[in-house]
């Protein structure tokens, strides 16, 4: 089966089944060996890279939606999603399908709704469709060329990501289970794209109630970094109610 004859399945298969000119992109953040990192694929006979994303079903709602589509690209049946924006621009959509007969799905207007999602990259195998040949974790700032607008969705998710950091905690979903402080500040660094200053930081975090020194922790060796865990009652009031102070 060529190229085309899988676009074409694909064509055929979501004018049946999908809701037309709604398409979803999602933006799916890792942390890793101090870097962040965002998952991308790679269409067969498309040069340019490509968040990962989908079309919503009759059947279902946007965010049910989302994470189907995530599922089947990380294999993960539970993510953190946060929709932040809607993408109309006209003719964002076609020009990198331009290769295709103007009748399939894919060359139709889509307005986009935009996911970004906070995951563990340990615990993420990335996955390839019949339509895809790659699907890799990149560093944020070493980005490929990306189609459509697919930058402009990633940087509009990067910069909802970092002011969500005065509201919101950010750490459970994409550190292991038990961190170091060091690891928490390195994390926020990467996300704020700037150093922080390590007393005012730890002060701050401590002032949100939401971790628990671990107490095994320090207890063979005085120079260990202590270990931490998130206390998930405050941390979830904490995404609820927002902090007690901006960052």
């Amino acid at each position: 089966m060529t190229i085309a004859d899988l676009f074409e399945q694909g064509s055929n298969r979501a004018y049946e089944i999908c809701v037309p000119h709604i398409s979803i992109d999602c933006v799916v953040f890792g942390f890793h060996e101090s870097s962040l990192k965002v998952l991308l694929l790679k269409m067969k006979g498309v040069d340019k890279w490509g968040l990962p994303g989908g079309y919503m079903k009759k059947n279902e709602d946007i965010h049910e939606a989302a994470s189907r589509i995530l599922k089947a690209r990380t294999g993960a049946p539970q993510i953190f999603l946060e929709q932040f924006k809607v993408f109309s621009e006209i003719g964002r959509s076609e020009g990198d399908f331009s290769h295709l007969p103007k009748h399939f799905w894919q060359r139709q207007r889509f307005i986009s709704i935009g996911f970004y999602a906070l995951v563990n990259y340990e615990e993420i195998k990335p996955r390839v469709d019949k339509i895809s040949e790659q699907c890799e974790w990149c560093n944020v700032d070493e980005l490929p060329e990306l189609m459509m607008d697919h930058h402009t969705i990633f940087t509009s998710a990067l910069e909802t990501l970092r002011k969500n950091l005065n509201n919101s905690p950010i750490g459970f979903n994409l550190l292991p289970k038990e961190f170091t402080m060091p690891q928490l500040q390195r994390l926020y660094e990467v996300i704020l794209g700037k150093s922080l200053h390590r007393g005012n930081f730890q002060r701050k975090m401590h002032s949100y109630d939401i971790l628990v020194k671990q107490s095994d922790s320090n207890t063979s060796n005085s120079r260990s970094p202590i270990v931490y865990s998130f206390d998930m009652a405050k941390y979830n009031e904490a995404l609820r109610y927002g902090l007690q102070q901006n960052f």
